[in-house]
C-alpha cells in the first residue's frame, strides 16, 4: 500500500514492531498501565496488515477490515517510563475469515520477554458489521504467511486459558 512499508511474506518472523513506553501509559505505580500493552500489541497488528496489504488503504477502499474477537495477554514484567519494547509476530494460522496471531514483546536492550499475547481476529464488512471472507487481493498473502511460519515453533503459552486452580475446602 503507498506509504506503508512493505515486507515480504517470506519474512519470517515479520520484522519486529519498536516502541518506546510514553509518559501517558504510566500509571498512579510507576510503570505502565495494563491497558497499553493492548496498544502496543494492536501497533503491531496494524504493522502485518501494512506489511500483507491490509492496512488502511484496504480498509478505505474495501469497506472491510478485521474485529479481534478474542485476545489474551500474559504479563511477564513491568515497563517504566522511556523503556523500549519490540513486538515479534507469528502467523499460528488462517483460514477463509480468521487469522490467529501470537505476539510476544521484549525488552529491545535485553531481549528479556516482557509480555506475550494471542489474539483471533475477524475479517469483516465494515458495510453490514458481519464476518465475511477474505478478498482475494490478501488471501493469497495472509496463506503465504501462515505458511511461512508454519515451520516455527508453536509458543506453549498459546491455547491457555485463565482459571483458578481447584481450592480444598478448609478442614
Amino acid at each position: 500500500e503507498p506509504g506503508e512499508p512493505k515486507t515480504g511474506p517470506r519474512s519470517v518472523p515479520i520484522p519486529p514492531v519498536l516502541v518506546t513506553m510514553l509518559r501517558e501509559w504510566i500509571d498512579e505505580n510507576g510503570r505502565m498501565n495494563m491497558a497499553y500493552y493492548v496498544v502496543v500489541f494492536d501497533g503491531a497488528i496494524d504493522h502485518l496488515w501494512a506489511a500483507i496489504g491490509l492496512g488502511e488503504h484496504y480498509r478505505q477502499r474495501t469497506q472491510h477490515g478485521t474485529f479481534a474477537v478474542e485476545a489474551h495477554i500474559i504479563y511477564l514484567a513491568e515497563l517504566l517510563m522511556g523503556d523500549r519494547v519490540q513486538v515479534a509476530t507469528q502467523n499460528l494460522g488462517a483460514d477463509g475469515k480468521r487469522i490467529h496471531l501470537a505476539h510476544e514483546m521484549r525488552r529491545s536492550d535485553t531481549d528479556a520477554l516482557v509480555a506475550q499475547q494471542e489474539v483471533m481476529l475477524l475479517h469483516v464488512s465494515l458495510l453490514t458489521r458481519r464476518v465475511v471472507p477474505f478478498l482475494p487481493e490478501v488471501r493469497e498473502m495472509i496463506a503465504a504467511v501462515a505458511e511461512s511460519h508454519a515451520g516455527l515453533p508453536r509458543p506453549d503459552w498459546v491455547g491457555r486459558r485463565l482459571t483458578m486452580p481447584t481450592m480444598a475446602p478448609p478442614a
